[in-house]
């Protein structure tokens, strides 16, 4: 491991960004307020800076991740990698890998990794829903349907005490067409004593 990559260095590198921005600022608010050595604070601030870009200019960015540790050549488009997992079904053990082919491999996961990630808006959204009246709507909703229930029952009694009246109707109606008749036959034959 280079000295640029050990931890020391990069406490260094930090020590000496913020170090500068310090004296950077200190020089403007000294020369802002027009304090007694603002010029020397911002010259002192601003070569600090000039050598700090100097150096992260010269020094290469370092990796995000040291995968070339465990396949290298991986950091090369066109280097020619073996499979990355044994036994992949799409793949040809025989056949190593280019860019293209892990460019292709890793396509697909980034759309899983989307699909992923709208399923867990999804379930973010579900989670943020409020259930805390969910109880009390659901002993009402059954108070309601027990209620309804009730009601039912009363109308299906007055459908048999509503069909009870009708037929009792229909046989007052009965009697009455007798009654009737008798009241005409005795008009009738009252009528025909009044001629003879």
């Amino acid at each position: 491991m280079s000295f640029v990559k050990s931890k020391s260095f990069k406490y260094f590198k930090n020590l000496a960004i913020g170090v500068g921005a310090a004296f950077v600022l200190a020089g403007a608010l000294f020369k802002l307020e027009s304090w007694e050595g603002a010029s020397e604070m911002l010259i002192l601030g601003m070569s600090i800076e000039v050598i700090i870009f100097l150096m992260l200019g010269i020094i290469p960015p370092e990796p995000d991740y040291y995968w070339q540790k465990l396949y290298p050549g991986l950091d090369d488009y066109n280097a020619r990698l073996q499979p990355l997992t044994a036994g992949a079904s799409n793949v040809d053990m025989g056949t190593p890998l280019h860019g293209d082919v892990i460019e292709r491999q890793l396509g697909g996961m980034l759309t899983e990794l989307q699909s992923m990630s709208k399923s867990m808006g999804a379930l973010k959204a579900l989670q943020e829903v409020d259930f805390s009246g969910t109880s009390d709507q659901i002993k009402s909703m059954s108070n309601f349907y027990t209620k309804m229930n009730e009601a039912m029952s009363d109308m299906a009694k007055s459908a048999e005490d509503v069909k009870a009246y009708k037929d009792q109707l229909g046989a007052l109606n009965k009697n009455l067409g007798s009654l009737n008749t008798v009241y005409g036959n005795m008009l009738s034959a009252m009528a025909n004593i009044g001629r003879q």
